[in-house]
């Protein structure tokens, strides 16, 4: 594929901050990236948490599943997923989702003051199925994706309110949510071996309440053009919503999904694979495959979540592969970020940068038990590049 100068740019305003989790400055633009030394150096031997960062970093555990969270008297859930940071007044929510089933899912938020302690943590939805990923909306709400096959949408709220369900976007094994204030849709991945990659456009930008659903329809290949088109019926029975509309481009089990600068990322873990959507010229990509990377060993495996950072880098969090959360700089480079010592049957989780930019909060949904009660959310301190 031909490459291309990368592009920079900025998007203002509270909104930005509370949907993409950092002040997005830069996207990468040519693909797929290649490896590359880490822009912050080797990894160093792992701290008192098991974790290998680069020199100038440190970890805290902030949230262990099953146990109060420290300053507060709320038990934090199992399972930890998906997550995202909002702006709070100087200071900062964390939002993350509990992948449990059989009704004991959810979401809950912690509450975080200018220096980064916790003033509270509560409960922002529960009842739910395997609540997996998700996504920020510009209005400061979360939509909380349940991983199930007739999955539902709901819109918590981590400021206060009651969560509510949002049928118009969708009954499908929902993973990951993107908001997109420009074109005023959200973009969301489905976690099958043969899913659709789909927009929700409501009637009314703001209100999910209705709208259309759309699905991605495109040829065979990793690049070219691609168009929308409804489907017609989005309750999905009986015909699943993947099923409904003939040309709709299949992707092997999508996961994360991030939006900034007029392109959406998704992470498909099928096939390890980070795709690249280029909303303003109507054209798709590969960000990365690992079948293409050289010289040397992929270092992201098991792709999962996806977040971006103020410099326009994107980091992408392991279900699996060594426990790495690895990063894509805008010149297609990629390398390890860091890495999760003795927690092999884990994965990695919500990556969410702080509004400052300067905090990366995420999780080890199963922490050093690899059992669902052993979750660990963690944060990460230091010099992000700006």
């Amino acid at each position: 594929m031909e490459r291309r100068t990368f592009l920079r740019a900025s998007i203002a305003g509270a909104g930005a901050v509370a949907f993409s989790g950092s002040l997005w400055q830069g996207a990468a633009l040519a693909a797929p990236a290649q490896n590359a030394p880490s822009p912050y150096g080797p990894l160093q031997p792992a701290d008192a948490n098991g974790i290998q960062l680069p020199a100038g970093f440190t970890s805290q555990v902030v949230a262990r599943s099953g146990q109060v969270v420290p300053g507060t008297s709320y038990t934090w859930h199992s399972a930890p997923d998906g997550g995202a940071c909002f702006a709070d007044g100087t200071g900062w929510i964390y939002v993350s989702n509990s992948e449990m089933g059989s009704g004991a899912g959810g979401a809950s938020a912690i509450r975080f003051n200018s220096s980064g302690a916790v003033t509270s943590a509560y409960r922002i939805l529960g009842g739910t199925n395997r609540n997996c990923a998700g996504g920020a909306t510009p209005w400061n709400t979360w939509l909380s994706c349940e991983e199930v096959n007739d999955g539902r949408v709901w819109e918590t709220y981590p400021f206060g309110g009651t969560a509510v369900v949002r049928p118009a976007m969708g009954r499908f094994n929902h993973e990951a949510a993107a908001a997109d204030p420009v074109r005023r849709v959200i973009y969301m991945t489905e976690d099958v071996s043969d899913g659709c990659f789909y927009r929700f456009v409501p009637t009314t930008w703001g209100d999910l309440s209705s709208g259309t659903l759309q699905v991605l329809r495109a040829g065979t290949g990793t690049s070219g053009s691609f168009t929308w088109a409804t489907v017609p019926d989005p309750d999905g029975s009986p015909t699943a919503t993947r099923n409904q509309v003939s040309g709709a481009k299949r992707f092997n089990g999508g996961e994360g999904c991030y939006y900034a600068n007029d392109t959406v990322w998704f992470t498909t873990k099928g096939d390890n694979r980070v795709w690249q959507v280029n909303l303003a010229s109507g054209t798709y990509e590969l960000a990365y495959d690992d079948s293409l990377v050289s010289p040397g060993t992929p270092p992201l495996t098991g792709v999962d979540n996806v977040t971006g950072s103020r410099s326009g880098d994107l980091y992408v969090a392991e279900d699996g592969g060594n426990m790495e959360i690895c990063m894509i700089t805008p010149d297609d480079r990629i390398s390890v970020f860091l890495r999760i010592n003795g927690q092999s049957g884990s994965e990695i989780c919500g990556p969410a940068f702080n509004p400052a930019g300067n905090r990366l909060y995420f999780s080890s949904q199963r922490g050093t038990t690899g059992s669902s009660s052993g979750g660990i959310t963690y944060c990460v301190t230091g010099p992000f590049r700006t």
